[in-house]
């Protein structure tokens, strides 16, 4: 390919097989381990929901004009598809560092702005797939169909593009398991957790409720309860704003360590 040819496809032209290939393969990694990947996120989803409104739920009462279960849910499911998000692309890039094959994905002519969208396929894939099943089974359980299907599934696409694309940035960042493993259980896991996940920023003291809109994660997860309850602690609108600012900084960092081999090129 001459430099003529660089300067074309670098401005426009796109590999089109090769994203393509790139997706399929993000896609059927997961789908080859369903039982791992989609069962075992719909069972801790389904363990979640059960022991909180157990044990929490008689005491609790309704939660701003709804049943706990009904706040609970959507939470829940959120929570889930974010998780899976980030673990599908932050594995995907981890594993094939480790084991060394990661040259089979620098090699082909792939730009880093195809390799972004490869990736992030493969998570929005994961995490709407996920989303869907955990939907389906409070529809049949609780009998609660979204109020705003659309705004529940735009905040779940925003969800999976923003935990993808951390997921990609802390996979080309770490460079051994045990630090992705401090990423996951120091970051993404508090961050997923302490965001209006299990209860009401009302009810949080001024400080902590402070601190709680300034996490991201928080107008995700809130704007998909919108979506699926129609109730929320702030604006959708806002939520919507938040995220896509957040996820435009997120793949914009992710595609310049992809295009410039950090960590992956010596």
């Amino acid at each position: 390919m001459n430099e003529a040819e660089l300067g074309v496809r670098r401005f426009g032209r796109i590999n089109w097989l090769g994203l393509e290939t790139l997706i399929e393969r993000e896609i059927r990694r997961f789908s080859a381990v369903w039982t791992q990947t989609l069962l075992a996120p719909l069972v801790t989803a389904g363990l979640f929901l059960m022991i909180f409104t157990l044990a929490i739920g008689p005491r609790r009462g309704d939660v701003m004009g709804v049943p706990f279960a009904a706040f609970l849910a959507p939470g829940i499911l959120t929570m889930t598809v974010i998780q899976n998000a980030f673990a599908n692309s932050s594995s995907s890039i981890m594993v094939a560092k480790v084991q060394g094959n990661i040259v089979d994905t620098l090699m082909p002519p792939l730009s880093g702005t195809e390799m972004t969208i490869g990736y992030l396929a493969g998570a929005v894939a994961r995490g709407l797939t996920v989303a869907v099943a955990i939907a389906l089974a409070i529809w049949l359980v609780l009998g609660h169909a979204p109020a705003h299907p659309l705004v529940a599934l735009g905040f779940v696409v925003l969800g999976s593009v923003m935990m993808g694309g951390l997921g990609i940035i802390a996979a080309l960042y770490a460079q051994k398991f045990d630090q992705m493993a401090a990423i996951t259980n120091f970051i993404i896991t508090p961050l997923s957790f302490l965001s209006g996940t299990f209860y009401s920023v009302e009810t949080l003291p001024p400080v902590l409720a402070v601190i709680t809109h300034l996490n991201p994660v928080f107008y995700l997860i809130d704007g998909a309860r919108y979506g699926m309850i129609g109730v929320s602690d702030s604006s959708p609108w806002l939520g919507a704003a938040v995220c896509l600012v957040t996820s435009a900084a997120i793949v914009a960092a992710a595609r310049w360590m992809l295009r410039t081999g950090y960590r992956l090129k010596p």
